[in-house]
């Protein structure tokens, strides 16, 4: 993984994007860095859980399941009957799309949330509980036994 280091200031919520102040501390931030390697690096997660999440992510990107930003020019257009027009997806997306939703299937309908959330999406962990309304510092537990679930689904472990 790349790194894109680069220096905030640091407040009381952590980081702070914006200009510096005379005598506040400033902190070196990787900005490639994802909620999941975080944790893995703070020992929150074990290795077999860090390429759970990997994988479900790589099948998340390769699946092109995130809404489009920009333009596509790549997509080819079939005409399957008069009037009925479709996009023609490849094998690979195909393939990385059920296996993400085989792996999400195998972690379950409750603990599909935070994993789209937290690997899929990179919210931190705190938003995440935030927006779903749990109760602060569960979700690191949830996301434990989640990607547990992931590991056995890609038979890493």
């Amino acid at each position: 993984m790349k790194q894109q280091l680069v220096e905030r200031e640091l407040g009381s919520e952590g980081p702070l994007a914006n200009g510096p102040r005379a005598g506040r501390r400033r902190v070196t931030v990787n900005l490639a860095e994802s909620p999941l390697t975080w944790l893995h690096a703070r020992g929150h997660l074990t290795y077999a859980q860090l390429a759970a999440g990997e994988c479900l992510r790589r099948d998340y990107e390769r699946a092109q399941l995130a809404a489009p930003v920009t333009l596509r020019l790549d997509l080819v257009l079939v005409v399957q009957r008069r009037g009925d027009r479709g996009l023609n997806l490849t094998e690979r997306q195909m393939a990385a799309r059920e296996r993400f939703n085989g792996a999400l299937a195998m972690a379950g309908k409750d603990l599909s949330d935070i994993l789209w959330r937290v690997v899929c999406a990179g919210e931190s962990l705190a938003n995440a509980e935030r927006a779903l309304a749990w109760p602060a510092r569960s979700g690191k537990l949830v996301l434990r036994i989640a990607l547990d679930r992931v590991a056995g689904y890609y038979r890493i472990g």
